[in-house]
Parts: structure tokens; sequence; C-alpha cells
């Protein structure tokens, strides 16, 4: 591990020094510091515009998808002029055909072109959703949403001849029962976790094609605790299972979620959709976009907006034109992927599961495996507990784990420049990698490399270090070289760079200015996602107006600059810092109130 050791200390390197540099850097190197300072702001402000304009492009493609699912939705289940596709399936009669029955040949072809592609109902979906100490009404409603999923597609003989032609010979062509398996990946160390699987599995009794249940043992020797480790044991314990039950594994998709995530039947369908038009569906993981709106009334301001730009960040991240970007909570892959890169690491620095996940089947695979975004978003939970303090120190104690992911930074730059060790992958996996892939990679991918290499550090290392600079670098620079009193005088005035030369005085004048702007794209991106999420809220959750998010809430974003501090920097630093001294942090997931809905028939 000693070879590793300059990789690890890039993380801490940068967090320490940041705090060190804002009082040192004025008195002993001003001319440096001020030309860093400059060049620091002016890359993160072209990054923030990048930003923007990335996630202007994946807002509009979510609405995008929705409102084209709603369409489908209203064609092939009727408004009310007409009857429904489940009253049509169940014996009732079809209305007279009236004008507001018939859709142009134009849809019909468009519509048709979209479908095809589901008329075999080939793949399978392994929904893995590891869980430790979460409320059992509240997985059971994560799987009973998933059990509601009822996938239409038109009949292979349909005829598209005109266009007074009436959609009506319609059918479900595969659900729940039929392609759907659920992993309940629960912690051996958690008591009663057997009863809890148990009474989850005997709810949804013949809801599932299968429904498999995992107990992840404890004390495992190299393995840290936590949702990675959870993960990989349940993918092998359920591929195992699946193979055992005739399921060929060329069909299964493992989706991994997490134990409060809705997911609609829409993101299933995309899903397939960008699978099977794949170049290769076994190097493909597709990754959607997170968004909070089943709690977020009844969480403080300051956690309502943290996790508001954390889904901003998931979102601009997935306009990626050569499809390296991050998955975040939810994503997609092949059980072949899966098998091929030797299923998730399980050791203390894969903590960050699924962006390492996405990390080892890059490099795993000589930069074949891409991201496909699916514009879908899953919708989740905002942490929750009794009481304002306890809740704003739960989400602390959530951002502190999510920011041990910087152990990626080392696992990527390791991946990246050192040399090769023999992949090692499964003897039986069925798609060995093929020679184009070594060929090509191994010249051409050194950009893709660092592009990755790039990304990795932006997502680590900004956090732990643009919250110190932005907030006190101009102003502790400023008390340092110009003090409100001269007995607080740091500098002599002859060796003041900005009072001697008038290069270094422009450049001064044009930091402080650039700091002004640095938010300015944020804010942006903050009115954009205002009217995302209304229209997510209305238009895919079905919410009303009283129950979605107003423009009043804007005043929620006065909390930005303590969440950009509590939630962002501070557990990042920490977490950089800790990277100096590894040791395995204590088990601990994040609390959630949830309410059960009253248990409606499926």
């Amino acid at each position: 591990m000693n070879y590793l050791r300059p990789f690890e200390l890039v993380a801490p390197t940068a967090a320490i020094g940041a705090i060190l540099l804002m009082p040192f850097g004025p008195l002993l190197f001003p001319r440096a510091y001020l030309l860093f300072l400059f060049t620091y702001f002016i890359t993160y402000l072209y990054l923030s515009i990048n930003h923007f304009f990335k996630f202007c492009i994946s807002a509009r493609k979510i609405k995008y998808n929705i409102r084209q699912w709603n369409a489908t939705q209203r064609v092939t289940s009727g408004d009310s002029n007409t009857s429904s596709v489940a009253g049509s399936l169940s014996g009732s009669p079809l209305p007279t055909p009236t004008r507001t029955s018939y859709t142009p040949l134009s849809d019909f072809d468009e519509m048709e072109a979209s479908l095809k592609l589901y008329e075999d109902s080939h793949w399978i979906h392994a929904f893995i959703i590891p869980n430790y100490a979460e409320p059992e009404p509240l997985l059971r409603d994560t799987i009973k949403r998933l059990a509601n999923h009822r996938i239409l597609a038109f009949l292979a003989d349909q005829n598209f001849v005109s266009s007074t032609t009436l959609i009506t010979p319609l059918h479900f062509r595969r659900n729940a029962q039929t392609n759907y398996v659920i992993i309940l990946a629960m912690e051996e160390s958690e008591l009663g976790h057997e009863a809890k699987a148990q009474n989850l599995k005997d709810h949804f009794t013949n809801h599932f094609l299968h429904f498999i249940i995992t107990s992840h043992p404890s004390g495992i020797p190299g393995e840290a605790r936590g949702k990675g480790s959870n993960v990989a044991y349940a993918a092998r314990t359920g591929a195992q299972e699946l193979i055992h039950r005739n399921v060929e594994k060329r069909r299964v998709v493992f989706t991994v979620t997490d134990s409060d995530s809705a997911i609609p039947e829409l993101y299933v369908t995309e899903v397939e959709k960008a699978i099977s038009q794949a170049e290769d569906p076994y190097t493909t993981l597709c990754s959607p976009p997170i968004f909070f709106s089943r709690n977020s009334f009844e969480v403080p301001a300051a956690v309502r907006v943290t996790d508001t730009t954390w889904s901003i960040m998931v979102m601009q991240n997935l306009s990626n034109s050569r499809g390296l970007s991050f998955p975040c909570s939810t994503y997609s892959l092949s059980m072949v992927l899966a098998e091929r890169v030797g299923y998730w690491d399980v050791d203390a620095d894969s903590v960050g599961e699924d962006m390492h996940m996405w990390l080892k089947c890059f490099f795993k695979t000589e930069g074949a495996a891409r991201t496909v975004p699916i514009f879908v978003p899953i919708n989740l939970t905002n942490v929750q507990t009794t009481g304002y303090v306890s809740n704003m120190y739960a989400r602390y104690v959530q951002a502190t784990r999510h920011m041990n992911g910087v152990a990626d930074v080392a696992y990527t730059l390791k991946s990246a420049f050192l040399p090769k060790q023999q992949n090692n992958f499964d003897s039986k996996s069925l798609l060995p990698l093929s020679n184009k892939y070594g060929n090509y990679f191994s010249v051409a991918n050194l950009f893709d490399k660092i592009v990755v290499c790039f990304h990795v550090l932006e997502a680590h290392l900004i956090p732990c270090t643009s919250g110190w600079l932005m907030f006190a670098a101009v102003p502790v620079m400023q008390f340092l070289l110009f003090p409100p009193h001269p007995l607080l005088s740091y500098v002599a005035p002859t060796e003041n760079p900005i009072l001697t030369s008038e290069f270094y005085a422009t450049l001064w004048n044009l930091v402080k200015i650039v700091t002004v702007l640095l938010p300015m794209p944020l804010f942006g991106m903050l009115a954009v996602y205002e009217n995302l999420h209304r229209t997510v809220d209305r238009e895919l959750l079905r919410k009303s107006r009283t129950e979605s998010r107003t423009w009043r809430n804007i005043l929620d974003y006065v909390w930005l600059p303590v969440a950009a501090w509590l939630f962002l920097t501070l557990p990042s630093t920490v977490a950089c810092v800790k990277r100096l001294i590894k040791h395995e942090d204590k088990y601990i997931v994040a609390e959630k109130i949830f309410h059960e809905e009253p248990e409606n028939k499926f």
C-alpha cells in the first residue's frame, strides 16, 4: 500500500492547504497568492456556467420525457370522454368512435417506433434494496410502488393504416409478476431483520417473479460495513439464486436503489429503451437524477435547500456528451457487467458505492463502460428526525458519510496512471472484453481517463476548498493587507504588491469582482429548478398545487450559506483530513420518519 500514499495525500493536502493559504498566502507570497485566487475563481466560475447550461439541458429533457409519457398514457388509457384501457380489458363495451378518439397517423408512427422495443418481454429487472434499521413501512411502500408497475404495449400485429384507426387492442405485456425480482438486502447485525424481511415477503406474495432475501454477515475480514458491502453480497447471492432458478444472466438488469426510492415505471421503460438501443448493453450503466419531494415540507429549510442543491449537482452531471457521468443513489447495469468487473468492492475505500462502482466498471473495461442518462427523477425522502436541532445534526451525519467517498480520488488516480494489473474477471463471464476495446482504449482513451480524473477531483476537492476560499479568502486578505488600524499592520506598504504594482492592483480588483459573480450561475440553476420541481410534482407525481412548492419557497434560500458550509464544506473537509488516518467509521444510517398511507389493494 505504500505506493498509494502519494495519491492518498491529494485530498487532505487540498483541504488543509485551502485553510492554511488564507492567512499565510497574503503574508508569505502575496503575488503568487493573488494569481492563485484569480485562477481558482475564474476556473470555478467557468465550471459553474458550464454546469448551468448542462442543468438546463437536463431539466428540458426531464420535462420532455414526463410529457411524452403522459401523452402516451392518455392515448393508451383514454380520457374522461372515452373508456379506460382497464375497462376495455375487463369486458366493458367500447364507446362509439368520435373525433376525439382518433390520433393523427404521424403520432401512431412515432408511438409504434418507440414501443416496438417492448414487444418481447426480454429483460428481467432485479431491484437490489439494501437497508439497515429502516422502518418496515418505508420498505413496504418502496416495494409496493414497484409492484404496481404495469407496462402497456401494442400488439405486434397492430396495423396503423389510416388516421381514423382507433387504438383498442392493448394488453399488459409484462408487469412486476412477470419481469421484476426483488432482492431485499438485509444486514445480519440488525436485530429482528429476519422477521421484517419475512413480513415483507409474505405481504408481496405473488406480486413479483421472484422475491429473494439476503442477509449480509457482519465481521467478514477485509470488508467495511456499509451499503457497498451489502450490495455486493446481495448481488452475488441474488445472481446465484436467479441462475439456480433458470433465469438467464444475459437478461438480468440490476437496479441498485435506496430503501426510500420511489421508482416510477417510466424509469424502467427508459432503462429498457436505453439498453436495447445501446451498441453494447453489457457495458452500459443507466443513471437517473434524484429528487426530494416526499417529505420536504416536514424538514428544516436548511436541509431542504441542501438536498435541492444536491439534486441540481446530480442533474447537471448527467448531461455529459461522452457518457462520463456518475450515478447517485439509484442506477442500473446488467448482471453480465457486474460479473465481468467482479461485482462491487467491499473495502473502506469503496464507501461511495455508486460512484465507485461506475469508476470500477470504467477502468476494468478499459474505458468501454459508459453512462446512459435516464431523465426520469427518482423521488427520495429527506433525512427527518423529531426536533429541529436533531434533524440538522442527522443531516450533517449523512453529509459526512457521503463525503467519505473522497476515497475515490486516490482510487481514480491509481487506476488511471499506475501500471495496469491483470484484470481479475470471472472465468465464467459470458462476455470477455473484445480486442477492439483493448487496442482502442489503450491509446485513444487517455483523454477520457483524464476527463474522468478531472470530474472526480472536481466532485471531491471543490467542496472542501471553495467554501473556505469563496467565503473567507478576500476578507482575510483585505484585513491583512489593509488593516483597519496601523497597530494591526502585518505587511509594510512597500511590500504590499497591490500598492506598489498596477498589475496586482488591477488583479486584486478583478478578484473581488469575480468573487461577487461566483454564486450567480447557482442562482440561475435554482430558478430553473423551481419551475422543474413544480412540473415534476404536478405532471409526474400528480400532486395538487397545495402539495407542491410555490414561489414563497424562495425564502428557503436564505439558508443557502449556512447549508453550504455546514453540510458541504465542513463535512468534506473532515472527510479529506481523515484520509491521513484511515479508520472505519461507525455504521450509522440517516434516520427517516415515515407515515404509511392507508393500504390499497394492488
